[in-house]
């Protein structure tokens, strides 16, 4: 008896070369379709930040020739800059404290109303939208509200005789971004930090009950602590939120450069300062370093919280 010819064709699964070839090109072109959905947001990455970014990054490295200089970085130890940095700074951490204070306490709040209900898809929607509302439209609202002829301001003075602007139009200044904050940074705050808040399981809660305690221990030895890693992330986002903001500080300040926005357009667009334009590019680099140092934590600290959110 002969042994039966050796098929090279055939493999040991019972499947064979030349069906191989067909098989991976389904799955390739497979793969390839799933991964068209992505492209656009491939391209808008690459066209507004990651090109942006390079921008920023090389301009700062270059002198008014074009020529490689490190010399520009000097400028961040500049008081004047360093000024700018900690108004950005301070600005930002007050408005996403606040904002984390008082959005926490809405979402508290509409944990007594049903899911589904009215009230909570109210106010989820005017959350969405108040939380992209900026710029010029944000910064007419605050003017025709609390400014010099606001009608808040008015109905202030001509009620109790209280003036908000005794001491100045602060509404202009660097004090007037605060409450323009804090504006968006709240709305922020209810649609980012809801999702944690409805992940507390009620079994919790009734395991504490049933155990002899209060609700005031559920909050202080459950609640608080597990809901902690996500108050620490919507900080970190609220900050990252207002410190890159710049088109309401832009329309509400227009004069000065109290924080870095401000000073990069003074850098780009000032008569005074001929030469300075490379200047805007070390800036951009400090607020890219700031932006991606607390953008880390925040992913690092989501990624925790998400462990128990599951």
């Amino acid at each position: 008896m002969t042994a039966p010819a050796f098929d090279a064709s055939r493999r040991t699964d019972g499947s064979t070369v030349g069906n191989a070839s067909p098989r991976w090109g389904r799955r390739a072109l497979s793969a390839l379709i799933s991964h068209l959905g992505v492209v656009p947001f491939g391209l808008y990455i690459a066209i507004f930040l990651a090109i942006p970014t390079v921008l920023a990054l090389t301009s700062g490295l270059q002198d008014a020739n074009g020529a490689f200089t490190l010399s520009n970085f000097a400028a961040l130890g500049d008081p004047t800059i360093l000024m700018t940095f900690w108004n950005s700074v301070w600005l930002s951490a007050l408005t996403a404290i606040v904002g984390v204070v008082v959005g926490s306490l809405v979402c508290y709040a509409l944990l007594a109303f049903s899911e589904t209900g009215v009230l909570r898809s109210v106010v989820d929607s005017i959350s969405s939208v108040l939380a992209q509302l900026g710029g010029v439209v944000l910064a007419f609202a605050m003017i025709a509200t609390i400014g010099l002829q606001g009608m808040v301001t008015l109905w202030l003075k001509n009620t109790f005789g209280f003036d908000i602007f005794a001491e100045g139009a602060w509404i202009y200044k660097l004090p007037g971004l605060i409450p323009a904050y804090i504006y968006f940074q709240v709305p922020l705050m209810v649609i980012t930090f809801m999702p944690a808040l409805q992940a507390l399981k009620p079994q919790w809660l009734e395991a504490v009950l049933t155990l002899g305690g209060s609700r005031a221990v559920f909050w202080r030895r459950v609640g608080l602590p597990v809901l902690m890693p996500s108050l620490l992330a919507s900080f970190l986002l609220l900050f990252a939120n207002s410190f890159s903001s710049y088109a309401t500080a832009a329309a509400l300040a227009s004069q000065g450069s109290q924080i870095v926005p401000l000073q990069i357009r003074t850098a780009l667009t000032s008569e005074t300062l001929l030469g300075r334009e490379n200047l805007a590019g070390v800036l951009a680099f400090g607020m890219i370093v700031i932006v991606a140092v607390v953008m880390s934590l925040y992913a690092w600290i989501q990624r925790r919280a998400a462990r128990w959110q599951r």
